[in-house]
């Protein structure tokens, strides 16, 4: 008691640093210390200053829980004020720390303080009765029969309530005891020799308990063993140990088992009462009860197989005998398992998004499931619902890995909503699931893609620099910069020369609008082809291609021009000297350029339709717009010739008199179908004379060339010779519309290799019914792509000529042709 006073008097006081954020200290005492004891310089840790506690009212805070606390209102100590049991206070549980509020005021604070009350070996064992009185029969009772004993409790903790037992010296018993868990012992009392109740009637002993403290604490029991003449048959159960299964779903009152004792003996002595005794773990005593008649044993509260699996407990049978004998059995409940808990899923660790390259067996989660069951209540099978792209693979027991099992495609689906499901074998079997969002994340494996592999652009020439031509479009279904797209100009052919594409035409990098750096000349370049790539922002880039067919459109910018007559050159002094009138004539016909004289000769007494000169002209443009006819501006009226509207030829239009004077001087205007049109004019001087100086004339000519000879032959000899080329022209028009119809269906099946030629040569046009012909020059180009059939394109130009001007020479009128074709393979 002496220690345990000095004890007290040794305060342990453990005060922890000033806490910046919480300001609260920290003491420590033990139980049981002395009152005013002084338990801290509370004061002084609260930084208050000398006699400043008092002034500034230091005090404690009432609670509900007496502290057993108080603080000195001159020092500002925290001394002890009663008596401080920690079994009162806090029972079994450890630390037993009490929290306190210290107000001060001037200016008010709260301050929290900490008490902690440490367990000293203050309190002995206790047994449940001071006396326990047992009744054996002599010489019935054999030695190693065995008597339960109740075991005494200890209210402190940890070793101070750790018990060990000594039974008081006897030659007839011993003391056996018996762990009924890793920390407690059960004493059995044992008979090592039978008992002879005239020797000894009563047999007092002393059970002893003794705690783990220092100094030890012991509890001790009496023991009083009557030893009962007569009635010499204990109880005997029909089995020593019953073992019965239950299962956790069994309802309350449900029969356990019925435990059955016999005794020899008769009557009274023969009749037995049950009872239920150590009870493994304690709490079976509110689990089950004991009929104490019949010897039934009941559930009495709801079984719970993931709480307690077994109940161990012992069957007391005692007799009505005098003394009253007992036999004991044990009985073992195991509780079995219902399947009653649904698996759990606990997604551990989980890597997204996930890139849409990753590899088959890349790992996203990591899974944790398991299920409180046990055996095949317990097994659980797992899956992943879609079963596709991912699927489980279990890395060890209750653990998995979802992982991926096909490639992964973000822009066919971006994301996945995954379910995890598991169920066990119970049956009925019962599941669980968890929900898991995979995002896939993006990577540049598309490449952009053009709307059409070729595209076709129509421009016309003498276009303004810098006008829109088309816009092109590429799509790329990546995100971000992936499915970011610029686009650029790739080189490729022109013409007959090989001129770079980026010379004529651009493309805006962000928008693709295409767009020409120049005016276009459709003389110079009638088709360019090029490739425009659209690459995306990817690492690494990725492209793709369109191939750009440029089809330029002629205008009508070119006036004709006249081509001086076959073998001869025209005079100098002639052109001068009728310039100016030729210059007239052309300003009053429109748009146009001015030629010089040419000198015919015609014999006096010409009969009608003879042809005596031809004027040849040519036009740069094309199609209509280079198709010519000529028209007599002077003399107006009912002159001795004529002019075929489309040949040129210029013939008499009535005999020739010596009263139209010895020259005719003619100007003849040569325009074109354009919009508008253009025109030239040439100068005729037509020479009448006598039919020999004709010939003369003829002769020399004939002598200078024979083409131009041929071509002032008879009236009659060229106007057949113009039909029957005529019918072979249109024969050939006809073809060639067939043929271009068969080639464009044949392209649509046929792949052809890629070809660029060069500008042709020049095409004569048949354009007039008498035999004459007009040139124009012209520019051919043949377009294919390669690998793999094309998109063709058949575009027909028909021309739309006006109807020829009405006449006194309906043969001078030449028929429309049907159409111009021209194949676009793309």
């Amino acid at each position: 008691m002496g220690e345990r006073c000095c004890a007290a008097v040794r305060v342990l006081v453990l005060q922890a640093a000033w806490a910046l954020a919480g300001g609260q200290v920290r003491y420590s005492v033990p139980e049981e210390a002395k009152a005013g004891t002084v338990v801290g310089r509370l004061a002084q840790d609260l930084g208050l200053e000398a006699g400043e506690a008092e002034a500034r009212r230091l005090r404690l805070v009432a609670q509900g829980r007496r502290a057993s606390v108080e603080v000195s209102g001159a020092s500002g100590a925290l001394l002890v004020s009663s008596r401080l049991d920690r079994e009162e206070l806090c029972g079994k549980s450890a630390p037993c720390a009490l929290r306190l509020e210290v107000l001060v005021e001037r200016p008010l604070r709260v301050f929290h303080v900490q008490l902690e009350v440490t367990d000293i070996n203050d309190n002995a064992p206790i047994f449940p009765a001071a006396r326990k009185n047992l009744s054996i029969a002599e010489f019935t009772t054999l030695p190693g029969s065995r008597f339960p004993l109740e075991g005494a409790s200890d209210a402190d903790i940890g070793a101070n309530a750790q018990l060990s037992y000594t039974l008081s010296p006897s030659e007839h018993f011993s003391l056996d005891l018996q762990k009924s868990n890793e920390r407690n012992l059960v004493p059995d009392l044992v008979l090592t020799k039978s008992l002879d109740r005239e020797t000894i009637p009563v047999h007092r002993l002393v059970l002893t308990a003794s705690d783990g403290g220092r100094p030890s604490l012991t509890g001790t029991m009496e023991l009083v063993i009557s030893v009962l003449d007569a009635n010499d048959n204990a109880p005997q159960f029909n089995q020593s140990v019953y073992k019965v299964q239950l299962p956790e779903s069994a309802e309350v009152g449900t029969l356990v088992t019925r435990v059955n004792a016999t005794d020899a003996d008769e009557g009274i002595n023969s009749e037995v009462t049950f009872t239920a005794t150590s009870f493994i773990p304690p709490s079976g005593r509110d689990v089950i009860s004991v009929n104490p008649n019949t010897g039934e044993i009941h559930l009495t509260a709801a079984l719970d197989f993931e709480e307690v699996r077994i109940f161990d407990f012992r069957i007391e049978a005692r007799d009505r005998g005098t003394p009253p004998l007992s036999g004991h059995c044990s009985v073992e409940l195991e509780v079995l398992d219902v399947n009653d808990n649904a698996p759990e899923v606990w997604v551990t660790s989980l890597s997204v998004p996930v890139p849409e390259d990753a590899s088959v067996g890349t790992v996203v989660a990591l899974l944790s499931v398991s299920d409180r069951d046990s055996g095949a209540n317990g097994r659980v099978r797992c899956w992943v619902w879609p079963a596709s792209p991912f699927g489980l693979e279990a890395t060890f027991a209750g653990s998995y890995s979802l992982v991926l099992r096909e490639a992964l495609d973000r822009e066919r689906v971006s994301e996945y909503e995954v379910e995890v499901r598991a169920e066990d074998g119970g049956a009925p079997a019962l599941r669980g699931r968890r929900g898991l969002r995979v995002a896939v994340s993006d990577v540049n494996d598309n490449a952009p893609a053009f709307a059409q592999a070729v595209y076709t652009v129509l421009a016309r020439e003498n276009n303004a620099a810098g006008a829109e031509l088309a816009r092109l479009w590429a799509r790329d279904p990546d995100e971000a910069g992936n499915g970011r797209v610029s686009y650029s100009v790739w080189e490729g052919g022109v013409g007959g020369g090989w001129r770079p594409a980026s010379s004529y035409v651009s493309v805006d990098a962000e928008s693709g609008r295409l767009w020409a750096l120049q005016p276009l000349d459709y003389e110079e370049l009638q088709v360019l082809q090029f490739e425009v790539r659209a690459v995306d922002a990817g690492e690494p880039p990725l492209c793709g291609n369109a191939t750009v067919q440029l089809f330029v459109l002629d205008e009508n910018d070119n006036a004709p021009a006249l081509l001086p007559p076959a073998g001869s050159a025209p005079e100098a002094g002639g052109v001068a000297g009728e310039a100016g009138e030729g210059a007239a004539a052309a300003a009053a016909a429109g748009s146009g350029s001015v030629s010089g004289t040419l000198w015919a000769w015609a014999a006096w007494g010409t009969p009608a339709g003879q042809v005596v000169a031809k004027i040849r002209a040519v036009d740069a443009d094309s199609g209509y717009n280079a198709w010519l006819r000529y028209e007599l501006w002077e003399p107006r009226g009912k002159g001795p010739f004529r002019v075929g509207l489309y040949s040129g030829e210029v013939s008499t239009a009535r005999a020739l008199e010596e009263a139209d004077g010895p020259r005719q001087r003619l100007l003849i205007v040569v325009r074109d179908h354009g919009e508008p049109a253009r025109s030239a004019t040439a100068t005729l001087s037509v020479s009448l004379v006598e039919a020999a100086e004709a010939a003369l004339a003829a002769a020399a000519g004939s002598s200078s060339s024979r083409s131009a000879a041929g071509a002032e032959l008879g009236a009659g000899a060229a106007s057949a010779a113009t039909n029957v080329w005529l019918v072979v022209a249109i024969c050939a028009v006809s073809s060639l519309f067939l043929l271009a119809v068969v080639l464009y269906g044949a392209s649509r099946w046929a792949p052809r290799a890629a070809v660029l030629s060069g500008p042709g040569p020049t095409t004569l046009v048949c354009a007039s019914e008498v035999g004459s012909w007009s040139y124009s020059q012209r520019h051919s180009r043949s377009l294919c792509v390669a690998d793999g059939a094309g998109k063709s394109d058949l575009m027909v130009f028909s021309p739309n000529f006006p109807p020829p001007p009405p006449g006194p020479a309906a043969k001078d009128t030449q028929p429309e042709p049907s159409a111009l074709l021209d194949t676009v393979s793309g």
